[in-house]
């Protein structure tokens, strides 16, 4: 019997495990805190800030929010990083991207404290991830091993198949797959003889962006299935980069779009929050 991953239900079991800790730190004089900066007036990102600030306060985590105009200048974005940075209050610093075209987003998520940057994107960040060393992980590639470690899959010795090579998802979560004793091949939408190589995974972990990508029938039996795209088709409806109902015939286990992967990040999030405000309590 395949079985779905449900990350709502996952989510909802780290959850309490952050509420508890929020409650340990605050009981230590520590309330961990996230600055959320949000420039223009992009809906989606409209959306997300809210869902995250909401989550914050379910948590018990600190949320200082900054909605700038699409008007604001690179310099001054910049100026509010340095005074976040300098902020004893702030453990985590998120910029909402995309960010309007008059800044440079390289410059300003490398302007983000290493020990801020609880979105896991920074150089250094970066840097230790590839090294075996993280500080912090990106918050979906981690939301992703969260929901293989919850569902029992041991990666050691495991064929993984990335489909996807972005920084935000594709590379990372290669990393921490190949950090798990797993054997990692990434591929990607040039990528030739696709099918014969989502075919030899043990785990297939789809990141391309592209609706229905990966066909059912490619999938190996047995095989277990993180899909990480959302693509919206039609006017409603919402599908992952793997076609769902044939492939849930194949894997063994597999997450649903929605209710798979995407409750997962904002939780991460939450999660490196809380991991952030520990290291400051310790160095008090």
């Amino acid at each position: 019997m395949n079985k779905i991953i449900d990350g709502k239900a996952i989510a909802e079991q780290i959850r309490q495990t952050i509420a508890a800790d929020v409650s340990a730190l605050k009981a230590q004089g520590t309330t961990p805190g996230l600055a959320v900066v949000l420039v223009g007036e992009d809906p989606a990102s409209r959306v997300y800030v809210s869902m995250k600030e909401k989550a914050c306060a379910q948590a018990g985590i600190f949320s200082d929010e900054h909605k700038l105009p699409e008007t604001t200048s690179e310099a001054e974005l910049l100026q509010l990083i340095d005074r976040l940075n300098q902020d004893p209050r702030i453990d985590g610093i998120l910029v909402q991207l995309p960010l309007p075209k008059q800044i440079d987003e390289g410059k300003v998520l490398e302007a983000i404290s290493p020990k801020k940057d609880v979105d896991g994107f920074h150089p250094y960040n970066v840097g230790r991830l590839a090294t075996g060393n993280p500080l912090f992980r990106p918050c979906t590639p981690y939301g992703v091993m969260k929901m293989l470690e919850y569902s029992g899959v041991d990666l050691k010795g495991k064929e993984v198949v990335v489909v996807g090579r972005s920084n935000i998802v594709g590379k990372p979560v290669a990393l921490m797959c190949l950090a798990e004793h797993a054997t990692v091949t990434i591929c990607h939408s040039r990528t030739r003889n696709l099918a014969e190589q989502v075919g030899r995974a043990d785990v297939v972990i789809a990141a391309v962006g592209q609706p229905e990508m990966i066909k059912g029938e490619w999938i190996k039996p047995g095989a277990v299935v993180i899909d990480v795209g959302v693509n919206r088709v039609g006017e409603k409806k919402l599908v992952g980069d793997v076609e769902f109902a044939a492939a849930r015939e194949r894997a063994s286990a597999i997450t649903p779009v929605p209710g798979g992967v995407g409750p997962m990040t904002i939780t991460m999030l939450l999660y490196n929050t809380v991991e952030s405000a520990k290291r400051r309590s310790a160095n008090k």
